[in-house]
């Protein structure tokens, strides 16, 4: 159940459409994205819509969020 909770969380790769349609995402989505990226790594063998990186983002801020997400996961292991 908490595999699919966090799957459904994720990103998709519909860059066109996500970008054109809404706000880029910022840090916060990010932090998000990095603690999730290796159930997204995982996801994204078997499921062809899944991203581990949100392409629509809002740059600098959304890459530091995403490497302290993945760097929070790292520090634990």
């Amino acid at each position: 159940m908490l595999l699919l909770v966090v799957v459904s969380c994720t990103a998709t790769p519909e860059v066109v459409d996500a970008c054109v349609e809404s706000e880029p995402v910022g840090f916060l989505h990010g932090l998000w994205h990095g603690v999730i990226s290796p159930v997204m790594l995982l996801a994204q063998i078997w499921v062809e819509d899944v991203a581990v990186y949100e392409v629509n983002n809002s740059g600098g801020w959304y890459d530091f969020g995403f490497l302290l997400g993945a760097g929070a996961l790292a520090s634990r292991a």
